[in-house]
């Protein structure tokens, strides 16, 4: 079965995402709606269910340990867009539990339905001496591992009647308002009055724009055949020296190196990742979904002030 054959052009579900109101489930309940879909999205707040309400989808109330919430938002829908995580990077256990939770509650209420799922995975830990490709396995499996082994415990679901679609994230999905991990490196940069790489900066970070990311996850829940895993990466890896330059140039600070032994005091959290090597390619996934990415490049968005200048 083709990409194209899965969908009939001018087709419309009901899909309900979770993270409806995050960085990328905003950009992408927007793409959903823009592309003719309803959409009812899972959010934890007021705040959250204006913003969503205002877009003009519908709203679910619950989070990630309400199952019986996401149970009912599964069953209601013609598909699901699984985007929320807890990111507690202090209790990752608790993190990567609910992850699976999730998964596995969300599957489940799709369990003979060929219905799609589309779920959130990343590029990281795939490999380290090349850039990752669509093919290679994740090694992250049962509920103990990253993300709760949530990728393949999704892909478990495709012989149970799920059209499974994994998206795997580049590290930033970057674009004006983003507060991941280039902020994080950017607040550090201003804390110590200096840009910094770790170690030689050679390691490639993958990247995407924000708004590229939300057309592929579309694309994916309307066309990608069941197992499928697309890579949500535009740029194959940008130079984690490169990033530092860029973040130096646009904040006027000078850019320097810190020891891999040091690099968690000196960005946080975010130091454990920021020497890590998340180079992936998205060669198979443009070619099966007809997807090219239009926005800019990571270096373009901070150097046109996307971490440094005060959104308007």
């Amino acid at each position: 079965m083709s990409a194209t054959d899965i969908i009939e052009k001018g087709t419309t579900m009901h899909v309900f995402v979770t993270g409806a109101s995050g960085w990328i489930g905003s950009a992408t309940v927007d793409e959903l709606l823009a592309a003719g879909h309803r959409v009812t999205g899972l959010v934890r707040s007021d705040a959250a269910a204006a913003s969503v309400q205002a877009k003009g989808a519908e709203v679910l109330r619950g989070d990630l340990d309400d199952l019986d919430a996401l149970r009912r938002g599964a069953e209601a829908a013609d598909g699901v867009v699984h985007l929320a995580n807890k990111h507690d990077w202090a209790h990752p256990e608790e993190t990567n539990a609910a992850e699976r939770a999730a998964v596995e509650t969300l599957g489940g209420a799709l369990v003979g339905s060929d219905r799609p799922f589309v779920v959130a995975s990343g590029v990281a830990g795939l490999t380290v001496d090349r850039p990752a490709n669509e093919d290679d396995p994740n090694p992250f499996v049962g509920p103990q591992a990253m993300r709760g082994g949530s990728e393949n415990r999704a892909l478990d679901f495709v012989d149970q009647g799920v059209r499974t679609v994994i998206a795997r994230f580049a590290p930033t999905v970057h674009g004006r308002g983003d507060h991941g991990f280039i902020a994080l490196v950017t607040a550090a940069a201003r804390r110590h009055g200096v840009a910094a790489m770790i170690g030689e900066g050679t390691n490639g970070w993958a990247a995407v724009h924000r708004t590229d990311a939300a057309r592929l996850v579309r694309l994916g829940l309307e066309n990608a055949p069941a197992g499928t895993r697309m890579h949500v990466t535009a740029e194959d890896a940008v130079p984690t020296r490169d990033i530092a330059q860029a973040i130096g140039d646009a904040l006027g600070v000078p850019v320097t190196s810190v020891d891999a032994a040091d690099a968690v005091d000196h960005f946080g959290f975010i130091g454990r990742f920021f020497g890590m090597p998340m180079a992936a390619t998205s060669s198979a996934t443009r070619a099966l979904l007809d997807w090219q990415p239009t926005g800019p490049t990571l270096l373009e968005d901070i150097a046109d002030g996307a971490y440094t200048t005060p959104r308007s």
